[in-house]
C-alpha cells in the first residue's frame, strides 16, 4: 500500500493506492474520444406508453446541460426528462433517457451539436437510477511517462480481480476543479443555510480564471451581493442565480439555496456522505486489505444481502468473499439511527459528531432538498476484469463497473498521477 503524494485527494479522503508499482503517468481524457461511457440496463419493458425511450449519445456535453438543451428544443419541461445515471462531461457518453408526452417525430427533428438521439420505443414509467445495472468503459490514457507499463498494469489487473482496489468516491464527485460540493453539504446538514450559500459561492482553489476568484473573494470579504453579482462572470450562472434570489428576498438563504437545480441540491448532501465514506475506507485501509474480512466489517452480497463479519463468521466469510459473492461495505450514514457494527463504523460516528451532526440532520436536509438521505452501504471494494492494450505511449483499457463505481478510481491505481491529469 503506498498514500498519495498529492494534497487534493487527501483532502477529500483518498488517502492510499493498494498497489505499490510507480505508476504510467499520463494523461486521461486528451480528447473526449479516450472516455467511452455505455450504460447497462435490466430489462425495460418497451410495451408502449406516455414515456418516449431514446438512446442519447452526447460528446463533451455536461449531462444537466444536455437535458436543458433537448428539453429547450422541444419546448418541455427538463422535469419530463429522466435518466439512469450522470455521466462524466468529457468523454463520449451512450445511454438511455425517457421523455414524458413528445412524439417521435419531435425527437428525431432535433438537431444539437454533439447530441445524436435514437428513439427505442414507449415505457409506461420514466427510466430511472433503478433501471441501471453498471456502465461498460473503454479507456485510453495517453502520453505514459514508462517505457514498460507491463507490470504495473499486471499488478493492477491481479488487484481488481482480487476485490482489492478501494471503490473511492472519485473527486469527480466533489468538483473536479473546485471540491466545493460536501464543503456546501456539511452546512446544509448543519442547518446553516447562510454559509451554504457563502460557501458555494466564495470557496476558491486558486485555479479559475482572475475574474472568478476576483469575485469568489469579494463576495467572502464582505457577502455584498450586489457588488458580487456586478463582477460574478455570467457562465457561473447557479451563483449568480443564488445572488439574483438574495437581491429579490433579502436573508432567504434556504431560498437562494432552493434555486439551484433539484439534483444538484440533492448532491451537496450525498457528496457529504460520500467523504465521510472516502475518509473511513481510508481507515479500513489501514487496518488491513480489502480481500480479507476483519471482525466488525459490514458485508454486501451481490443479491444485496447485509451481515456483518464476527468472531464465529468469520471463516465463512472468508471463503465467501474469495469467490467473490460479498465484498467488504461501508455504511454512509443518514436519517436512520445509525449503530456501529466495528472500528470503520465508530470511525464514522467519531467524524459525526466532530461536526455536529445527528440523523435529524439528514431529516432536516430531506425537507430542504426534496430528497430521502436515509443511509445506505456500498461497497468497500471494486472488482473487476480489466482488459489493457499497450500502443506506443498510450494505453487502452476496458472494464466494466456496478452503478456509482468511479472508472477514475481504477485508472489512478494505474497512472498514481496529478488528479488533474485524470478529469
Amino acid at each position: 500500500m503506498m498514500k498519495s503524494e498529492y494534497p487534493i485527494e487527501t483532502l477529500l479522503g483518498m488517502d492510499y493506492y493498494v498497489t505499490e508499482t510507480p505508476g504510467t503517468g499520463g494523461i486521461l481524457k486528451k480528447t473526449p474520444s479516450d472516455f467511452v461511457v455505455g450504460e447497462i440496463y435490466g430489462e425495460i419493458k418497451m410495451t408502449g406508453g406516455p414515456y418516449l425511450i431514446c438512446e442519447l449519445e452526447k460528446t463533451n456535453w455536461d449531462l444537466q446541460k444536455a437535458v436543458k438543451e433537448i428539453s429547450k428544443v422541444l419546448g418541455v419541461s427538463q422535469r419530463r426528462i429522466g435518466w439512469g445515471g450522470t455521466k462524466d462531461k468529457r468523454a463520449v457518453t451512450r445511454q438511455l433517457i425517457s421523455i414524458y408526452g413528445v412524439s417521435e417525430e419531435d425527437v428525431e427533428a432535433i438537431r444539437i451539436k454533439d447530441i445524436s438521439l435514437k428513439v427505442a420505443g414507449h415505457a409506461n414509467s420514466q427510466i430511472s437510477l433503478g433501471d441501471l445495472k453498471g456502465n461498460n468503459f473503454a479507456i485510453t490514457i495517453r502520453d505514459i511517462g514508462t517505457t514498460d507499463p507491463a507490470p504495473i498494469l499486471e499488478e493492477v489487473s491481479s488487484a481488481s480481480v482480487a476485490g482489492k482496489i478501494p471503490n473511492y468516491f472519485g473527486i469527480q464527485r466533489f468538483g473536479a476543479t473546485r471540491p466545493v460540493t460536501h464543503l456546501t453539504g456539511f452546512d446544509i446538514l448543519k442547518g446553516d443555510f447562510r454559509e451554504a450559500v457563502k460557501t458555494y459561492v466564495s470557496f476558491s482553489c486558486g485555479n479559475e480564471p482572475e475574474e472568478t476568484e476576483i469575485a469568489r473573494k469579494h463576495y467572502l470579504d464582505t457577502e455584498d451581493v450586489r457588488e458580487t453579482l456586478a463582477i460574478m462572470p455570467n457562465h457561473l450562472r447557479y451563483e449568480r442565480a443564488m445572488l439574483h434570489h438574495l437581491i429579490e428576498e433579502p436573508g432567504d438563504y434556504e431560498g437562494a439555496l432552493k434555486v439551484t437545480p433539484p439534483k444538484l441540491l440533492s448532491m451537496f448532501v450525498s457528496a457529504a456522505q460520500s467523504w465521510l465514506f472516502n475518509k473511513a475506507l481510508s481507515r479500513r485501509l489501514e487496518a488491513g486489505g480489502l480481500d480479507e474480512p476483519l471482525v466488525g466489517d459490514r458485508l454486501i452480497f451481490k443479491g444485496g444481502r447485509e451481515d456483518i463479519v464476527t468472531e464465529d463468521n468469520i471463516g465463512t466469510a472468508k471463503v465467501h468473499m474469495r469467490r467473490g459473492r460479498c465484498a467488504p461495505a461501508i455504511f454512509m450514514p443518514g436519517s436512520e439511527e445509525f449503530r456501529p457494527a466495528g472500528e470503520t463504523d465508530c470511525y464514522i460516528g467519531e467524524l459525526l459528531d466532530e461536526s455536529g451532526i445527528t440523523p435529524e440532520s439528514f431529516g432536516l436536509a430531506a425537507e430542504i432538498t426534496g430528497t430521502a438521505f436515509r443511509g445506505a452501504l456500498r461497497a468497500a471494494s471494486i472488482r473487476t476484469e480489466m482488459k489493457y492494450e499497450v500502443s506506443g505511449d498510450s494505453v487502452g483499457l476496458e472494464f466494466s463497473l456496478p452503478p456509482g463505481t468511479y472508472a477514475t478510481t481504477l485508472s489512478r491505481e494505474i497512472m498514481k498521477a496529478d488528479p488533474e491529469k485524470m478529469v
